[in-house]
């Protein structure tokens, strides 16, 4: 069983773990809020379904441009400073997509929320890693559990607000105004930088950190595949009725986010090296599951296992980029964010490409092979 205690240890307070837990609910605020304004934007703009595709397209880019830099840019200017930035573009572009209509507007905003949020998915993961080295205890399921329970309250919070007679504007100015809270009561348990940056702004990943970025391409895919395609199985697979169809990402999240706030115990009684194989197999299984049995009670079952597998993989290869020593870790955390973000950008359109040629349940079944994969690529991760 590998050890739970991080080496170099030093006290930690009660402001840091708060901080941080702050920054992954920010976060999780901030996705929530964007996926309520889609069909919005897409019906005030008159858009069809291939422009709002390339539309969409602009998070992605915008996140993949500054995930790269953000550990150098935090070691250049500090963390809080950027922290302060990363919210405020945050903010000011969830409001602008609420309101706006022309086209290369709406591609401007959307590329400015994800460097915004790329910016903040890296700070979120560079602190998470100090606090938990400091505490000398696994803390990082916990965190990326906050980031999840951040999307459903977030999401939820949205269409409440919406159902009162809120205007999609005046219920997403009511959310960035919780962001901008959350951010100012973060502010004073950030933990500094570095100090001034040392070689390049970024790094391709190499050695150990390449095998960890892998490998979260993998899970990141196998959570995009759940997000973009589980309706599509449901509907198209299993004939559940459209307003249903929801229940699949449902219930993958479901058990994503009681397995993470849930993690950090597994963590200490099972070791991170056991998570990591025993969570693969479970997704796996999960994915053999929805594939092989022809009932969408079961379909659930399996996207419910799905979630459970995955919800600690990605933790604990953050905790563990942040240990190995081949790379520093303000260079190694943004390259396996950028390439996890990458298997969330690629695999459902991988997915997407694959049933084209063979059929759906084949490309579940090739997910759940990259599954196996990871299973057995964990005794060679430094953990």
């Amino acid at each position: 069983m590998t050890s739970s205690v991080l080496p170099h240890a030093r006290a930690i307070g009660a402001s840091e773990i708060r901080s941080t837990r702050l920054i992954f609910l920010i976060v999780g605020f901030g996705v929530a809020a964007w996926a309520p304004l889609v069909p919005f934007v897409k019906a005030r703009a008159g858009l069809d379904d291939a422009t709002l595709g390339l539309l969409l397209l602009c998070l992605g880019i915008g996140s993949l441009v500054t995930m790269p830099a953000a550990g150098a840019l935090a070691r250049r200017f500090g963390p809080r400073p950027l922290l302060v930035a990363a919210v405020a573009v945050t903010g000011v572009t969830l409001a602008l997509l609420s309101r706006v209509s022309a086209l290369p507007v709406l591609a401007a905003a959307l590329t400015g929320l994800g460097m915004g949020l790329g910016l903040l998915d890296c700070l979120m993961n560079l602190q998470a890693v100090a606090v938990e080295r400091r505490a000398a205890r696994p803390m990082m399921s916990g965190f990326h559990g906050l980031y999840s329970l951040g999307c459903i309250v977030g999401a939820a919070g949205f269409s409440a607000l919406l159902s009162l007679g809120l205007t999609p504007p005046a219920a997403t100015l009511a959310v960035v105004a919780g962001i901008v809270a959350a951010g100012l009561a973060a502010l004073p348990g950030i933990l500094p930088g570095e100090g001034a940056p040392r070689g390049p702004a970024f790094a391709l990943p190499r050695g150990p950190v390449l095998l960890i970025g892998l490998v979260c391409f993998v899970v990141f895919l196998t959570e995009g595949a759940a997000l973009d395609w589980s309706g599509v199985f449901l509907i198209q697979e299993r004939g559940l009725d459209p307003a249903r169809a929801g229940l699949g990402y449902a219930a993958f999240s479901l058990t994503m986010t009681v397995g993470r706030l849930t993690g950090d115990a597994l963590v200490r009684r099972v070791g991170r090296r056991r998570i990591v194989v025993l969570g693969a197999l479970l997704a796996a299984g999960g994915l053999a599951l929805v594939s092989a049995v022809p009932l969408w009670p079961v379909t659930l079952l399996g996207y419910a296992l799905v979630g459970a597998g995955c919800a600690n993989i990605v933790p604990v290869l953050f905790t563990a980029a942040g240990r190995q020593t081949a790379m520093p870790a303000a260079l190694a955390i943004p390259a396996v964010t950028t390439l996890g973000y990458a298997g969330v950008l690629a695999g459902p359109a991988a997915i997407g490409f694959l049933a084209q040629a063979t059929s759906l349940t084949l490309a579940f079944l090739a997910v759940a092979a990259l599954l196996v994969g990871v299973a057995f690529s964990a005794g060679r991760l430094r953990i």
